[in-house]
């Protein structure tokens, strides 16, 4: 449940209907797959329906789950409608910490192998986190500074919304810090192999491992 709580964080909203008296929690993304995965979690039969794409966006694939008890569990923990500019980072027990920070990168984050010099064939790994709320953005900077032994100011204004971005050895870091001892389904295959392909192939100037 960190693990969806996470992803509800990143891709997830809450809905109040009042006129008809409902109350619907909903997750939304591009990745079928990933909203897929939350619906298996949640053990929910709800249909996920398809908007197509049009202009330059993408298909977006939604789950919306009526249920006046998850919506006031989730109100509590701080999340409501129009959640995104302003919400707080939620108090997460330390052994569910990397589950929820996990959910929160497989929805609004990302993890990619970058060429980071002209004409060079130099690469290294990037962990990206996107968020509209600064306030939140600092929270999880703080979290993984302490839990994964970096500094450095990491957390940047990208105009539209705020991006805490993590290089090379920090990167690494960071997400082994997350992936530790990882099973399925918690995680979205796409990006964990991405992660181990950077291991694999990539060299790091820092090797330090996270302590245990």
């Amino acid at each position: 449940m960190a693990y969806v709580l996470g992803c509800l964080y990143s891709d997830g909203s809450l809905e109040n209907s009042p006129y008809i008296r409902g109350k619907y929690v909903r997750f939304s993304s591009a990745e079928y797959d990933f909203v897929k995965n939350i619906r298996r979690l949640m053990g929910s039969k709800h249909t996920i329906t398809k908007f197509e794409a049009y202009d330059n966006r993408k298909a977006i694939y939604r789950l919306r789950i009526g249920s006046h008890s998850l919506y006031n569990d989730l109100e509590a923990l701080g999340l409501f409608p129009n959640k995104s500019l302003t919400m707080g980072f939620p108090e997460v027990p330390a052994s569910y910490l990397a589950d929820f920070i996990r959910g929160y990168l497989d929805g609004d984050g990302s993890v990619i192998i970058e060429k980071y010099k002209k004409d060079s064939d130099n690469r290294r790994l990037k962990a990206i986190f996107t968020s509209g709320s600064k306030r939140f953005l600092e929270s999880l900077d703080k979290y993984l500074q302490d839990y994964c032994y970096i500094d450095g100011h990491n957390l940047y204004n990208s105009h539209d919304s705020y991006q805490l971005v993590y290089r090379s050895w920090k990167a690494k870091k960071v997400l082994e810090y997350i992936y530790k001892n990882v099973k399925a389904p918690l995680y979205l295959k796409r990006k964990y192999l991405t992660y181990k392909k950077a291991i694999k192939e990539l060299k790091f100037k820092h090797q330090g491992d996270v302590p245990k």
